[in-house]
C-alpha cells in the first residue's frame, strides 16, 4: 500500500513522492482491497472504549498506516441512526452518520488519525476551521510538533480553540488560498496534512466503511454529504470502488454531495454537464466551513457524483437555515449549517422524485454545532422565573 494512483489517467508515483499527479488531478493511496472482509464482531484488543474494533482501526487492514496510540486511537467508530422525525412524508428512510462525536468534533479526525500515523516529525495544516483543530490536538496527544496557519480574519474565538492545544499557529497576511499550493510545492520540513492529502482521503473513506458494514450484506442507496474541497467525497467513492471490487455490496450506493448555493463550484459544473470544475466568485454564506470557491478536488468530487449516477445540489441559505434548526429541534443533533445541507439536500431530492419511500439514504453530517453554534440563546425561547414560581411554570407546560 506504498503506491499512489491518480483516478483519471492512472499513473501511478511512490507513496510521499506527489500528492498530484503530472495531469493536475489529486493522487490517493492504491488500495488492493478485493480480498477485503468485514472484521469479525470478536476483532479488536478488546482493551478499553473504543479502541481497534471500536474506531476506524476496525479497517486497519486497508489504511496506509498503523494505530498510532493517543487521541488517533478514538478516530471513527460514530453513530448511525435512523431519524423518522427529520423524513419527508414521501420518502426516504433517512439514517444520520454523526461524526460530530469524533475526538475534536468532526470528520476531520478520520483523516488526522491516519495521517499522523504514518508520518514522522512536525506536522501542519492550512485551515482556519475543524481541521485546524484536529490537526493541534492529535498532536498534542502524540508529543509531536504542529504547524497551523490560519487566515488574517480567522476570529479569536477559532483561534482560542485552536491555540489551547499548543500549536506553533501562524495568523498569514496576504493570499491565503495560496497556501495549499506553497505547502505542495515547498519543503518546509513539515507533513501537510491538507484537505484532499492522500493520507486524509485514505482515512475519511472509514466513513463509508462504516455506513455500508452498518448495513451489510445489503448497503444503502445513497449517501449524502456535504462538499467543500473534495477531499470526503474522494474517501466515500474511493471506500465505495473498493467494497464494490471486494464484492461486499449488492450495488453501489449512489453519490450525492451538497453545496451552499451562494458557493457551488461543483454544483455549477454538474449543472453544465462540465467534466471539470472551474472557480467561481462565491459570496458570504452561513456554511462557512464549505465556503470554498475552488475546491481543489472538486472535479474528483465531480466524477465521483457521475460515476455513481449520483449529483450534486445547491441549497438556499433559507433551506440550510431551517434544516439546522429541524436537525436539533427535530432530530436532537446539533450541527453548523454547513452539515445541514446534507439533509437539505435530500428533501430537495426526495421533492424532485430522486427518493422514494422505500429507499434508504445515509446523510453524513460531517460536524458538531456544538463549537460553532450561537453564543447567546433566543430570548424568545428563554423565560425568568423566581424559584418559588417554577412549580406553577412546569405544571403549565405538561398540562
Amino acid at each position: 500500500m506504498d503506491r499512489l494512483v491518480c483516478y483519471d489517467c492512472g499513473e501511478t508515483y511512490p507513496a510521499g513522492e506527489a500528492a498530484r499527479c503530472a495531469c493536475g488531478e489529486p493522487l490517493w493511496f492504491d488500495t488492493g482491497g478485493t480480498e477485503f472482509s468485514w472484521p469479525d464482531a470478536s476483532d479488536g484488543d478488546g482493551g478499553g472504549v473504543r479502541l481497534g474494533r471500536d474506531s476506524l482501526w476496525r479497517y486497519e487492514s486497508i489504511l496506509p498506516a498503523s494505530q498510532p496510540g493517543g487521541l488517533a486511537a478514538a478516530a471513527g467508530g460514530t453513530p448511525l441512526f435512523r431519524a423518522p422525525s427529520i423524513e419527508p412524508s414521501d420518502g426516504p428512510r433517512i439514517h444520520l452518520k454523526i461524526e460530530g462525536t469524533n475526538p475534536t468534533g468532526s470528520f476531520k479526525d478520520r483523516g488526522t488519525a491516519v495521517g499522523i500515523g504514518r508520518l514522522d516529525g512536525p506536522v501542519g495544516t492550512v485551515s482556519h476551521g475543524n481541521m485546524a483543530l484536529s490537526v493541534a490536538a492529535h498532536a498534542a496527544a502524540l508529543d509531536r510538533e504542529a504547524v497551523i496557519l490560519v487566515a488574517e480574519d480567522t476570529p479569536d474565538s477559532r483561534l482560542a480553540m485552536i491555540a489551547q492545544h499548543d500549536p506553533h499557529l501562524f495568523r498569514v497576511r496576504g493570499e491565503y488560498g495560496r497556501l495549499y499550493d506553497d505547502t505542495l510545492e515547498r519543503d518546509l520540513g513539515v507533513g501537510f496534512l491538507n484537505s484532499d492529502a492522500p493520507l486524509r482521503v485514505a482515512g475519511q473513506k472509514t466513513v463509508a466503511y462504516e455506513i455500508c458494514e452498518a448495513f451489510a450484506p445489503d448497503a444503502p442507496d445513497a449517501v449524502v454529504l456535504p462538499v467543500s474541497s473534495g477531499g470526503q467525497a474522494s474517501g466515500v467513492w474511493k471506500a465505495l470502488r473498493e467494497l464494490d471490487a471486494a464484492g461486499l455490496l449488492p450495488s453501489v450506493p449512489r453519490i450525492y454531495l451538497a453545496q451552499a448555493a451562494r458557493c457551488d463550484p461543483i454544483a455549477r459544473a454538474f449543472r453544465r454537464g462540465d467534466s471539470r470544475v472551474e472557480p467561481v466568485d462565491g459570496e458570504p454564506t452561513a456554511a462557512v466551513s464549505i465556503n470554498n470557491a475552488d475546491p481543489p478536488s472538486g472535479t474528483r468530487a465531480l466524477a465521483a457524483a457521475r460515476a455513481t449516477d449520483g449529483g450534486v445540489v445547491s441549497v438556499s441559505e433559507e433551506a440550510m437555515l431551517a434544516e439546522t434548526d429541524r436537525l436539533a429541534a427535530d432530530a436532537g443533533v446539533s450541527v453548523e449549517p454547513s452539515c445541514a445541507v446534507a439533509t437539505a439536500a435530500v428533501r430537495e431530492l426526495a421533492a424532485a422524485g430522486e427518493f422514494g419511500p422505500d429507499d434508504d439514504v445515509a446523510a453524513i453530517l460531517t460536524g458538531s454545532g456544538y463549537n460553532y453554534g450561537p453564543t447567546e440563546a433566543d430570548a424568545s425561547t428563554v423565560r425568568e422565573v423566581d424559584r418559588a414560581d417554577v412549580p406553577d411554570a412546569v405544571r403549565e407546560i405538561v398540562s
